[in-house]
């Protein structure tokens, strides 16, 4: 249940994000633009990303070693998230559309993530080590380049409700996928009982499905209450017909 609970919160986050991001190509105002890629950010990096790492980690236990959290480095991790993906899009989006630009944000974006990640595993506090497979660790890194190189592609690409909702169908996978195969290669050995420090993650999660419901409900509101791109078009097109026929009425 867990799975599929963490890939819902990565399809809703970057499904929010994608919508946003479409929002800022009919802008001419930089900081407007600007500041629906941070929206989007928000949306990708905090809610499809970092929340569902954190849901995802509600399904990781070992017997008889409770998990608590380190929270400074947990709300650290999800600035991380936020600001790298805010990168990437400012990249490829605020300027004309380059390969170059792609590659180096998918690059800046993906390894943010992969950082994110594992300051996120970094966060948990165990009578125990994490020990890391190599082989997980450096799938997890490309994964995680690859998938925000695609996602940074389908900003700039994807048109129209039903694109934008296969292209966050297919970033949920990619994220789910990288998060699951970092996971895969982690041992933990130790002794039980509860350790010295950080906090259960169950005093967390009121707060963490607080905030992020309320981020969600707080994207979903501002992006259905303005116009899609589509909509935006053909607004301006209709503005400029009114003034041409007024202009030619004049003369």
């Amino acid at each position: 249940m867990t799975p599929l609970i963490a890939y819902l919160a990565a399809v809703v986050g970057s499904a929010c994000g994608l919508s946003a991001v479409s929002r800022s190509r009919v802008d001419a105002s930089w900081k407007v633009r600007s500041a629906w890629l941070w929206l989007g950010a928000t949306a990708i990096g905090g809610t499809g990303i970092w929340v569902m790492h954190f849901v995802a980690m509600l399904g990781f236990t070992v017997d008889g070693m409770p998990i608590y959290y380190d929270v400074p480095l947990t709300v650290a991790s999800a600035a991380v998230a936020v600001v790298v993906v805010s990168i990437g899009l400012h990249l490829v989006m605020m300027a004309r559309y380059q390969l170059g630009r792609l590659v180096a944000g998918g690059v800046i974006a993906g390894l943010g993530v992969a950082g994110m990640h594992y300051m996120g595993m970094a966060a948990m506090r165990m009578n125990g080590e994490m020990h890391y497979s190599p082989v997980s660790v450096v799938l997890a890194v490309t994964i995680a380049v690859v998938a925000a190189t695609v996602a940074l592609w389908l900003c700039v690409h994807a048109r129209g409700g039903t694109m934008l909702t296969v292209s966050a169908l297919v970033m949920g996978v990619a994220v789910a996928g990288m998060h699951y195969t970092g996971m895969w290669g982690i041992s933990v050995t130790g002794q039980t009982g509860a350790p010295d420090a950080g906090v259960p993650m169950i005093d967390l999660l009121g707060a963490l499905l607080l905030g992020a419901g309320g981020t969600v409900l707080l994207l979903v509101f501002i992006v259905v209450g303005s116009r899609t791109e589509s909509e935006r078009r053909r607004y301006e097109s209709f503005r400029e017909r009114v003034a041409d026929e007024r202009v030619a009425d004049a003369s």
